[in-house]
């Protein structure tokens, strides 16, 4: 049985914003994050219109490892596909550098009328997530039928969130600084504080992905 990799690190954990294509601009609730909390750095994975997933896989990698701490992504759009494609490649210990991840609508990569420049990306990988995560997704979004975000955070092994009628929970949705998401993350940061916390006072450490979630109130939807 894995268990939960933490190290122990005292640090505040880093949040990585990944954004999706043509990257996030002013209005986007990642640049209001990066601009308001003292928490948030971009990634930048080069590449923003014609983007190549081996090369954003390849950047992301190269962040995390930069951060040489706890790591909490918060990724949208096609950001989403390349964290993904990051746990499934990867073979970091569950909970370790990476601690969490906020997915925020997934495009549906595997359609026949994916345009080319984020079909790259496809298949969508089903390999669980070596981390938490929250998956959220929106009734209305353009990229993806509701039905089918859900079934890919079963693959990934995510909490499933409805986040209602907000179209591609961009800067177009008019969502601010999105308190509701950032209420999220703080969810996903405090279950990464608490097992450094475990891990401090020699407690046994909390077995898999869904316990995890659990002991910080985030209950799997899958």
């Amino acid at each position: 049985m894995e268990r939960f990799g933490f190290s122990g690190d005292t640090r505040q954990p880093v949040v990585l914003t990944i954004p999706g294509l043509n990257n996030s601009g002013p209005g986007h609730w990642q640049s209001l994050w990066e601009e308001t909390r003292g928490d948030c750095e971009r990634v930048d994975l080069g590449s923003w219109a014609s983007p190549n997933r081996n090369a954003w896989v390849t950047r992301l990698d190269a962040a995390i490892r930069a951060a040489n701490g706890p790591v909490i992504l918060a990724a949208h759009s096609l950001g989403c596909m390349a964290v993904a494609w990051w746990g499934a490649l990867q073979s970091q210990a569950y909970g370790w550098p990476v601690t969490g991840a906020l997915l925020v609508a997934p495009p549906d990569c595997d359609r026949m009328e994916t345009p080319e420049t984020i079909g790259g990306f496809g298949p969508t990988p089903r390999a669980p997530l070596p981390f938490p995560s929250i998956l959220v997704a929106s009734r209305d979004d353009p990229y993806i039928f509701f039905e089918r975000a859900h079934s890919i955070g079963k693959y990934w092994g995510s909490e499933f969130v409805d986040a209602g009628h907000v179209g591609h929970i961009n800067a177009d949705s008019r969502l601010g600084d999105w308190t509701f998401g950032q209420g999220l993350l703080e969810r996903l940061i405090d279950n990464a504080q608490e097992q450094a916390s475990a891990m401090r006072q020699s407690r046994p450490a909390i077995p898999l992905a869904r316990q995890s979630l659990v002991s910080a109130g985030l209950r799997a939807n899958v």
